[in-house]
């Protein structure tokens, strides 16, 4: 088998329970769908740190965060470290990455070993946004997820046709504040069922999920929610629920004055306010990831590519009473990824081994018959997409959030997940990372049974019944940190 072409698309926050081949109540994704229709889709593949720098440096280093240093959002990758990118370009491969870096800014912090890049500085803008292309920055006019798809579409029609490539294209969307282009504000217009745990009152749970900051009812700002600064707010604060519900209002930006009867109605309001805004950018992806896959199709790309689609990470959908990310939970825990490749994986095909982010870079060099660095801690999974499932399975995974009481107040904890159960320890201590807030909360703990309680709403850690599976489960917590080199 030659080298592959691989298309690495990936999404920021983009939960896979938003993904008509994940069995979505809310939404179709056609050309994300066909990919695994062509291909495999993974059912169990999930991030070891769920925030977006921190998983993206994972990707590229086959390391943990702690090892890379990109532990929290604070943090910037050095670009002296090494990368699988910088490897494919070593061994012949025309490199590219467009959309999203979210990895620092400046000479030792910019892309490095690709042989083009056209960036986002930060987080980037929806529309008109500047975007630094090899090193220059420039405005470039549009909507950010046309605008990277035609860059990637550039790279692929300006390509040294006599080398393979590597391009990542790295969509902004459905990042927040979820800024959607004309032509797909018509989408979503009845409303959305919501998700069976919509009403979490956080009982019997650590109280790291009482004090989380990212309560649909009461969280959003302004921007979130699409409607006119309420005076004495400014637009990125939090718009609390008053005790009397009558004396409220908005004024959307449609211009529609909206009034409440009661708080659950208030609730749904801001789930569906939401949740139409982030399909909608949802639909937009795919429609350009379909732009794409045709150009494979009538350039006859498509049996020589391995096309990836993922997420940085998972993303609350209203799970929980929630939106945003950071907990081991399993919305925020879990990715999307679907591989087509024809020259190796049987259309149609699903795997329910557990893989991760940490993996990819491994097994990307593993496909492409290059060495893997043992400095890399991930396993590769090429085996798997040949059909062998019982190739190099994962019994367990280690995962760990450092941002201590950061932005939505999640606490900083790790754990360990298994197939059946979780265990989940919140430390309490900001122990120095960037962007934490330096003040101690209590340590817990949290172990859910996931075939018994699939939704993770009762923590079973002091129950009797349990107690031998918790001993087991936290010495072996503790044996797979000391495994991934994380000593803090």
């Amino acid at each position: 088998m030659s080298q592959p072409n691989i298309l690495f698309i990936m999404t920021d926050d983009h939960a896979s329970h938003a993904m008509s081949c994940y069995g979505s109540k809310i939404n179709k994704t056609p050309n994300m769908d066909s990919i695994a229709n062509e291909g495999m889709l993974f059912n169990n593949c999930f991030c070891t740190n769920s925030i977006c720098a921190p998983s993206r440096a994972t990707i590229l280093t086959g390391t943990h965060t702690h090892i890379n240093g990109v532990k929290t959002l604070g943090d910037k990758l050095d670009n002296s470290i090494l990368t699988f990118p910088a490897l494919f370009r070593e061994n012949g491969y025309q490199t590219g990455i467009v959309g999203k870096w979210h990895l620092g800014q400046g000479e030792k912090h910019w892309p490095k070993n690709f042989d083009y890049y056209n960036v986002l500085p930060g987080q980037g803008d929806y529309f008109n946004p500047v975007m630094v292309e090899n090193g220059t920055s420039k405005v470039f006019e549009g909507y950010v997820t046309d605008i990277i798809t035609d860059k990637c579409l550039e790279f692929l029609e300006n390509r040294d046709e006599d080398k393979p490539f590597l391009l990542f294209c790295h969509h902004k969307a459905p990042h927040r504040p979820w800024l959607v282009s004309e032509e797909y504000r018509s989408h979503y217009i009845e409303d959305l069922p919501v998700p069976e745990t919509f009403d979490d009152d956080y009982k019997n749970r650590a109280e790291a999920a009482r004090r989380a900051r990212m309560r649909v009812e009461r969280d959003f700002n302004a921007v979130d929610l699409k409607i006119k600064t309420p005076e004495g707010y400014e637009p990125y604060d939090s718009l609390p629920v008053p005790d009397d519900i009558s004396t409220l209002w908005y004024e959307t930006l449609e211009g529609e004055k909206v009034t409440f009867s009661s708080k659950a109605q208030l609730k749904n309001w801001k789930y569906q306010r939401y949740m139409k805004e982030y399909l909608r950018c949802i639909d937009c992806v795919d429609d350009n990831i379909g732009r794409l896959l045709t150009y494979l199709e009538d350039n006859g790309l498509k049996d020589d590519t391995m096309v990836i689609y993922t997420s940085d990470q998972g993303f609350y959908l209203g799970d929980h009473g929630w939106y945003d990310k950071r907990f081991m939970y399993e919305q925020s825990l879990r990715m999307p990824l679907v591989i087509r490749y024809p020259s190796m994986i049987r259309p149609g095909s699903i795997n329910d081994n557990m893989v991760l982010n940490l993996d990819f870079a491994q097994t990307l060099l593993d496909i492409a018959g290059i060495k893997q660095p043992k400095e890399m801690q991930g396993i590769s999974f090429m085996n798997q997409l040949k059909g062998d499932h019982e190739a190099e399975v994962r019994k367990d995974m280690y995962y760990r959030y450092w941002m201590h009481l950061a932005h939505h107040n999640v606490a900083a904890h790790y754990g360990i997940r298994t197939k059946r159960y979780k265990l989940i320890f919140y430390y309490g201590k900001a122990l120095g990372t960037s962007g934490s807030i330096d003040w101690n909360t209590d340590e817990e703990w949290e172990l859910f049974d996931l075939e018994m309680d699939p939704n993770e709403m009762n923590n079973v850690y002091n129950r009797q019944e349990y107690s031998l599976i918790q001993a087991e489960l936290k010495k072996r917590l503790y044996e797979i940190k000391a495994e991934s080199k994380d000593d803090e």
